[in-house]
């Protein structure tokens, strides 16, 4: 079975709690085990490289790297769960500093 998005959700956020849009794309193969994903906080306002995306983690050109202000690094991987909440706390500190 070939692998199929499981999440594609796009999240509008409101100018008074940063502006932007929140990108969650997740691919599962037929185990439900995570394969592909891309995570982006996308904000032309705040960086106009990169399509917008401030910050970023995905596993596209096959490997697992993070984007930042369109700087792109290499991360070492440990699980999608923890990309996830590494993603999530980097975005809610960013906020906070706008």
């Amino acid at each position: 079975m070939p692998d199929h998005k499981v999440v594609d959700d796009i999240h509008r956020i409101p100018k008074r709690r940063g502006n932007g849009i929140l990108r969650r794309e997740i691919w599962v193969d037929g185990h439900g085990k995570v394969t592909r994903y891309n995570l982006a906080y996308i904000n032309a306002l705040l960086h106009g490289g990169d399509n917008g995306r401030v910050i970023g983690y995905d596993n596209a050109h096959d490997f697992h790297h993070r984007h930042f202000f369109g700087e792109v690094e290499a991360v070492v991987f440990t699980s999608f769960e923890d990309t996830e909440e590494r993603f999530q706390a980097e975005w809610l500190a960013l906020r906070k500093q706008k």
